[in-house]
């Protein structure tokens, strides 16, 4: 008797913007199917604030929405938990509850896989035991989970040749620096987006960069920085910093650490730079007029030093 296809949701937001090809790649190859939740809108946004506390950060309360539009149309959602990807660091608090707040708000079943390296559970460890708990063999959950690894660093390296071919543009080049689950969402890096797209800007993404070359970075401004996710928005600035023409800090309120770590960027880094605090309440005009603005100061800049 054939075996049943199991179908798994996939939020798309927080995490599903750095991992989504390695999940959908391992659960392809494992013959899952996948159900995806659609584009952040304010419909999703109004579905999450309906399961969050008000101290909860924007991207959070999206995530709870996007789990929301999930329940009841697949067997299992997928929650990942992530505390620390090296020894000695650190992620978001949220990182760390995000199953236990999934598991108590909904109903739905949850697969998820844990990666905490202080505790020597690495991500490819993880990954096979997720693939064992839905069922399958060792042998294949490893065998899915190298596969989706290879086309992940492809994947990685193809964005970055395309990345750098932008970097020879003639236009004004902005990075727009923060979480992927901020840049690439929609509700949050989309208006940005939209507005420096209309300007004829060309976009930095700072979650693309040479991290073999950049990987330290980051403690030209702080040598004792924690978070990981963090680490990678500074050493993607410092990559970036002579190759663009100014930097588009962003950030979702009230995010803790992006508080701390924007203010030592805006401190101690001296290329044109502006920092979006963006909530539930963030007027879209509001938005297209800051960036108008910063945009006409950099093109200003640029001719002056003509």
């Amino acid at each position: 008797m054939k075996k049943e296809m199991i179908s798994v949701g996939i939020p798309k937001a927080l995490l599903y913007h750095n991992y989504h090809v390695l999940w959908e790649h391992f659960f392809y190859e494992l013959g899952v199917e996948l159900v995806y939740s659609k584009a952040s809108d304010k419909e999703i946004l109004e579905m999450g604030k309906k399961y969050a506390i008000d101290e909860t950060c924007l991207s959070l309360k999206i995530y709870l929405g996007h789990i929301a539009y999930l329940v009841d149309k697949v067997d299992y959602i997928l929650v990942p938990r992530i505390c620390s990807l090296k020894r000695f660091e650190k992620t978001c608090t949220n990182f760390y509850a995000l199953y236990d707040i999934v598991k108590n708000l909904f109903k739905n079943k949850i697969i998820h896989y844990n990666i905490d390296a202080d505790n020597r559970i690495n991500e490819k460890k993880a990954f096979i035991k997720m693939g064992k708990s839905l069922g399958f063999s060792k042998s294949l959950s490893t065998h899915a989970y190298m596969k989706a690894k290879r086309i992940t660093k492809r994947n990685l390296k193809h964005k970055l040749i395309k990345q750098n071919r932008l970097l020879e543009s003639k236009k004004i080049k902005i990075l727009l620096a923060g979480h992927a689950y901020n840049i690439h969402d929609k509700l949050i890096g989309g208006i940005v987006a939209k507005v420096l797209k209309n300007m004829d800007v060309e976009i930095i993404y700072s979650d693309i960069y040479d991290y073999r070359e950049a990987k330290e970075r980051y403690k030209e401004i702080s040598p004792s920085l924690y978070w990981t996710y963090n680490q990678d928005i500074i050493n993607a600035i410092l990559y970036y910093r002579e190759k663009i023409d100014g930097i588009i800090l962003l950030t979702s309120f009230p995010c803790g650490p992006d508080s701390l770590v924007n203010e030592m960027c805006l401190r101690k880094i001296k290329e044109p730079m502006i920092n979006l605090i963006i909530d539930e309440l963030s007027s879209e005009i509001g938005l297209e007029t800051r960036v108008e603005s910063f945009i006409d100061i950099i093109k200003a800049r640029l001719k002056q030093n003509e």
